[in-house]
């Protein structure tokens, strides 16, 4: 998207670096005809700010109910309106625009949304005063995010889960920054050692990212031995979970599909109440064409764990809801088939390379 924008993105495997460059003026309208994301949102923000129009593709990416268009994009047109921006859909397309620029105001978030929370942030840095976001999600890459920005020149100041404010600048320079580990990758791969009964050291593996489910996990019956930076998870006995999904440092939405793979091998009954996206349960369905065992009861996901899972042609819902499903592929008898499996490669890098070097039977269809 930013090359089609018109910067120049360069990655070195070697070094694993990225680097952006803008060698010369950038276009206002994503011409975009690959598959649509989220991410288009947070373009349309940072182009809105800085050059005072813009035109994305209206997001795609994660369905993550059992309903198609379960997530919406009411809190980013809020945002962007209450910036200043004039707001609207054109066909396929969300256009923005703010000939004046944009003036910072009090921004309310109804509920922590994390690309909200950016999207504040980001068309914040460049508005004129100051922007306070009340009721962010103060997650880990949300102050990764803030820590860029800042070294880019941004003046940002987080206080807690209550705001954070943003004095307006006239522009941000270069950087070089070192990404945060991915907690939900890493918590991918520590459950899949657990539920195949592997030992797996993990490294860089971030500790205090991940309190909350580390702490449901270990009283799980699943062994942890930290290092100064890595994390070895040896297989046993899996025994019930009973968790609900909320904002950080809480489980995070996205890591209940990994969670209720657990739950499918456990022993006994395991209980999951996600209080972020309610019916985030269209993957349970998923799972039972492998011999997973679960009913609903409202907003409840009750797992009878303990059953053999066995192979079946299933579909990646989502990006968690497909690695998930790759996983229970990893300890079910006989082949699993997962279509529209290109939603693992969105969220994971060299997931199938990572999964067959641990010894699993991965690999890409035709």
């Amino acid at each position: 998207m930013l090359q089609t924008l018109g910067k120049t993105c360069i990655y070195s495997d070697t070094d694993e670096v990225l680097e952006i460059a803008e060698p010369s003026g950038l276009g206002t309208a994503l011409e975009w005809h690959e598959r649509s994301i989220r991410n288009t949102l947070l373009m349309l923000g940072a182009l809105v700010a800085r050059f005072g129009e813009g035109s994305v593709p209206l997001p795609g990416g994660c369905q993550i109910g059992e309903k198609e268009g379960g997530r919406g994009y009411d809190l980013h047109v809020m945002l962007l309106e209450r910036l200043g921006a004039k707001v609207w859909a054109e066909g396929d397309w969300l256009c923005a625009e703010a000939p004046n620029g944009l003036t910072g105001t009090d921004i309310h978030l109804p509920i922590r949304s994390t690309g909200a929370t950016e999207n504040s942030i980001i068309a914040g840095c460049l508005a004129r005063g100051t922007t306070t976001v009340w009721n962010p999600h103060i997650r880990p890459e949300i102050q990764d995010l803030v820590k860029l920005l800042r070294g880019m020149g941004a003046k940002i100041t987080v206080f807690g889960q209550e705001r954070i404010v943003v004095e307006g600048v006239e522009a941000l320079g270069s950087v070089e920054h070192t990404v945060i580990p991915d907690n939900v990758e890493a918590l991918t791969w520590l459950v899949g050692a657990a539920i195949t009964g592997g030992e797996v050291e993990i490294h860089d593996f971030p500790y205090d990212h991940l309190e909350v489910p580390l702490i449901h996990l270990r009283e799980s019956g699943v062994r942890l031995f930290r290092g100064d930076t890595s994390l070895v998870v040896r297989g046993s006995n899996c025994y019930p979970l009973e968790i609900s999904t909320g904002p950080y440092p809480g489980i995070n939405s996205d890591m209940q599909p990994l969670l209720a793979v657990f739950g499918a091998r456990a022993n006994g009954e395991s209980r999951y109440i996600d209080l972020r996206f309610p019916g985030r349960y269209g993957y349970a369905k998923e799972l039972a064409k492998m011999g997973m065992m679960h009913r609903t009861d409202g907003n409840l996901l009750i797992i009878d764990g303990g059953k053999k899972l066995h192979g079946a042609e299933v579909r990646a819902l989502d990006l968690r809801a497909g690695v998930a499903l790759a996983l229970a592929g990893m300890v079910a008898d006989g082949e699993t088939i997962i279509e529209d499996a290109w939603q693992i490669s969105r969220g994971y890098d060299s997931f199938v390379e990572k999964a067959t070097a641990l010894g699993a039977d991965v690999r890409w269809g035709k």
